[in-house]
């Protein structure tokens, strides 16, 4: 698998902040972490590759350098955000934009925290991209997040290395924690726990942050489309190497085995911080279930995948909790609701969520991905199982995070 998106983002953006060289491994080709590498050169940091490896010359802390022009995130959630922590701790003023896409998601929810902190930010009405960022001396905060989301966190973390004092985040259910794991790998004091105000972490400003070597595991999310088709597609059997499992993210494995998948974790290991393993998968005959509550935040991204082996499981799959997927790419809800009902699924929506009926015979259609990439891809998966041929409208958009997407499958296929 290509390596995993949001420790490919984090590695190149805590890289350059940090003192001396991070020689990461592994990184990732999608398009969505390339805005990332540019935006972090626009930013004065030389990043060079040399034998495979990519190398970021970090500056420190404080060393990043004022922008010649706008900085563009592209269709990237997760470099927006994160960035903005980063620069408001800056001396210069930045500006961060998107595509169509991006300038329509809501950044209220950093907008707020980054100016309890001290910086000058505003957007579009006060919620939408371009970001325009005046950073300075920040202040620290004790802040409870409205939604469960590792992007404000970590957004509110990064600017807490530009505070005096202690900077705590407090979330009601605890979000992926690849911030958490490498700002402590390259340095900074972090500390975590639970308690009945829910799950609380605190970060420690002015570290001094070092470059590590940093080996970047199989993508989980991307490793989603295979272990959902090799469970589906009659006699299959896949072997996928190296995979992230990070526990905050794996739970596409705990449903798919509660709903009868035959998959194994086989060579775990741990590499620069994080766990991985090999899976195996094979054909199995699913049944339903209920995804719901703490389980939402660990496989928020695999749901649009989750939905289609939703259909060929017998009886009926509850999918709720989840409203933060109409925030997405596209509101992910509404789009799964509205193709798989195109195939022939039976579905219905909730406000949060949708539920599934099966085991339903699906039928090739016209499918609009409504410029949504895990969307489009989770769609390739159905199209495996469907009578007819399926068009997915939009499939440029898988880039963003798996270019080599089509050509595995292709490969599995012939294979």
């Amino acid at each position: 698998m290509p390596g995993d998106k949001s420790i490919s983002h984090r590695a190149v953006m805590i890289g350059s902040i940090s003192d001396g060289l991070t020689e990461i491994d592994n990184f990732t080709t999608g398009s969505d972490c390339q805005a990332t590498l540019q935006a972090m050169v626009s930013l004065g940091v030389e990043i060079t590759r040399s034998q495979g490896r990519l190398l970021v010359h970090g500056r420190g802390l404080r060393g990043l350098r004022t922008p010649p022009g706008p900085l563009d995130a592209g269709n990237s959630a997760t470099m927006i955000r994160l960035l903005s922590g980063i620069l408001a701790g800056q001396s210069f003023e930045s500006i961060i934009y998107g595509d169509h896409y991006l300038n329509k998601r809501p950044m209220r929810r950093i907008i707020e925290p980054l100016r309890m902190m001290g910086a000058d930010i505003s957007g579009v009405d006060d919620e939408y991209p371009p970001l325009r960022i005046r950073g300075g001396d920040l202040r620290p905060i004790r802040y409870r997040t409205p939604v469960p989301s590792a992007q404000v966190k970590s957004a509110i973390l990064l600017a807490g290395l530009y505070a005096d004092g202690t900077t705590t985040v407090i979330e009601e259910v605890k979000s992926r924690d690849h911030t958490e794991r490498m700002l402590q790998a390259c340095g900074a004091w972090l500390q975590s726990c639970r308690s009945e105000a829910g799950f609380q972490i605190s970060i420690r400003g002015n570290p001094a942050l070092s470059g590590q070597r940093v080996v970047i595991p199989g993508d989980i999310s991307s490793a989603a489309f295979f272990l959902v088709a090799a469970l589906l597609v009659p006699d299959s059997e896949v072997v996928i190497e190296k995979v992230g499992l990070n526990p905050t993210r794996s739970g596409i494995i705990d449903v798919l085995r509660e709903m009868g998948g035959d998959i194994s974790v086989e060579n775990t290991d741990e590499i620069s911080g994080e766990p991985v393993a090999d899976l195996v998968v094979r054909s199995s005959a699913l049944k339903g279930t209920t995804i719901n509550g703490e389980m939402i935040p660990r496989l928020i991204d695999e749901i649009p995948i989750l939905a289609i082996a939703a259909t060929q499981a017998d009886g009926e799959v509850l999918i709720a909790g989840a409203r933060e997927l109409r925030k997405k790419e596209a509101d992910r809800i509404s789009v799964m609701v509205e193709n798989l009902n195109r195939m022939g699924g039976k579905v219905r929506e909730l406000p949060d969520g949708m539920v599934i009926d099966g085991v339903t015979p699906l039928s090739g259609a016209l499918i609009d991905s409504a410029g949504d990439h895990r969307i489009a891809m989770a769609f390739a998966v159905a199209g495996l199982l469907a009578r007819g041929e399926t068009r997915i409208s939009g499939w440029e958009w898988t880039r963003t995070s798996f270019p080599e997407f089509l050509k595995i499958l292709n490969s599995l296929r012939s294979g």
